[in-house]
């Protein structure tokens, strides 16, 4: 028998420099005979990650009491918009009870994008129809954060147009 550890872990920020995050670790006993098929055994783990992740960020989005969207794992892609972002700010969530992004987020966007050079506010109209990073919520803001570093890291090619 072969054990296979699959594993996610996210951490997303709060307002007043808080956090929450989750986890979840899948362990499987699989048939040895996966070892001689690289092909079939990715595939399982490929899997088995994408279940952990969508776990995870459902997990993330009950406990913000945001709806789960769509299980895909894309991230926020079934997360529901407000429009321009700027309804019920006072209290730090927008009309349709999601939260806004907060300070902490609005400023690493802002560093992140004049670090690259990037147009934030052309790349927040056309991906989120919205014209400032306060106008996204804290899960779509966290998620831009982690995309955004990450491209700095991968190919050097990022969002470049």
């Amino acid at each position: 028998m072969l054990k296979l550890n699959v594993g996610f872990t996210k951490k997303v920020g709060e307002a007043n420099y808080g956090s929450r995050g989750a986890a979840v670790n899948l362990e499987l006993e699989l048939d040895s005979s996966l070892v001689g098929d690289a092909e079939r055994l990715k595939e399982r783990i490929r899997q088995l990650f994408g279940l952990a992740k969508t776990s995870v960020e459902e997990e993330l989005a009950a406990a913000a009491g945001q709806p789960s969207g769509n299980g895909n794992g894309n991230g926020s892609a079934g997360m529901p918009s407000a429009g321009n972002g700027h309804a019920g700010k006072s209290n730090g969530r927008r009309r349709d009870g999601t939260r806004v992004a907060t300070a902490s987020q609005v400023r690493a966007l802002n560093a992140i994008a004049d670090r690259r050079k990037l147009n934030l506010n052309a790349l927040l109209a056309e991906r989120f129809q919205i014209d400032e990073p306060a106008g996204l919520t804290i899960t779509e803001a966290s998620n831009l954060i982690d995309e955004l570093k990450g491209e700095s890291a991968g190919n050097g090619q990022g969002g470049r147009r």
